[in-house]
């Protein structure tokens, strides 16, 4: 096989243009998104695939919530592995062949601070009431602008458990999926043995750790714009191209790149370089194939 890239697929690749997740739009974008991906494939590139999950965790935290007064609502590392299966049967339907998807959990440390101070926001906007309301549940609710959000802790992932699996089936010629929506949290217990938590694992980090894990010389992280830009939404915003880890981490720290959306992209990049990896790229996902467009970094 050629070179090794793994491609993260941003959630924008998992929905209609609008945002829409119903299952029609799910399988149209899916499809469109591995025709970039079938680009590299058969220019001879050995591809491993991981994805976002946010817009299908929230639809089952909403029927968490509708149903609730009849069935007891489903922890949220059930939703990201139910997620996981459902997104990846699309992926290998759209591959076809030999194709393999890896339900794959992600290591945490019960002790990391993200724990005690959840700050997270997913699903869907409530009502105060309506939050109070499953506040009852044990879960986390703050107030945002637009209304009342669930939140809970986004740990620091340590270590793709179940990267040994994917890579026995890359090796045994399968494209592979894992890792989506960065991967089902769990935390070690005092007896060795692992528990499921709540939480969300930022999937760029875990990307960047399973292309580590799996030997991966080139991670693409594929977003909704073709580069990161320094001085987004200033008078001169300047899109970056080729440039050093160390350039491109004087500029990370400066605070170019916003925590929620590029910061993490940024960051998985320059942990993947900092471990050994040739190259990580960000850019759109039309563009994943051209070796012109996009913010390259390299040590």
């Amino acid at each position: 096989m050629g070179e090794r890239v793994l491609i993260a697929l941003g959630g924008n690749a998992m929905t209609a243009p609008d945002g829409s997740a119903s299952p029609r739009d799910q399988q149209a974008a899916v499809e469109a998104a591995i025709l970039q991906v079938r680009v590299l494939i058969d220019a001879g590139r050995d591809v491993v695939l991981t994805h976002g999950n946010g817009p299908q965790v929230g639809n089952l935290l909403l029927k968490n919530q509708l149903a609730a007064s009849v069935v007891p609502p489903v922890p949220l590392d059930w939703c990201g592995a139910q997620t996981q299966a459902t997104i990846g049967t699309l992926i290998m339907n759209a591959l076809g062949g030999r194709a393999a998807t890896v339900v794959t959990r992600t290591l945490v440390d019960a002790r990391d601070p993200a724990f005690e101070d959840p700050v997270k926001p997913i699903g869907r906007y409530f009502t105060e009431a309506e939050a109070r309301r499953f506040e009852k549940l044990g879960q986390n609710w703050r107030r945002f602008e637009r209304g009342w959000r669930r939140v809970v802790a986004s740990p620091e992932p340590l270590e793709i458990l179940d990267a040994d699996a994917a890579t026995a089936l890359i090796a045994a010629g399968f494209t592979v999926v894992a890792a989506g929506g960065g991967g089902v949290p769990v935390v070690r217990q005092a007896d060795g043995s692992l528990a499921g938590v709540e939480a969300v694992v930022d999937k760029d980090l875990a990307a960047a750790l399973l292309a580590q894990a799996v030997r991966a010389e080139v991670l693409i992280i594929a977003t909704d714009v073709p580069n990161a830009v320094v001085g987004y939404g200033g008078p001169d915003p300047r899109p970056i191209g080729r440039i050093s880890a160390d350039e491109l981490r004087v500029l990370h720290a400066a605070g170019h790149f916003a925590g929620g959306s590029m910061g993490p992209k940024v960051e998985a990049a320059l942990r993947f370089v900092a471990g050994g990896g040739r190259q990580a790229v960000i850019t759109s996902l039309e563009h994943i194939a051209n070796d012109d467009v996009g913010t390259r970094v390299e040590r």
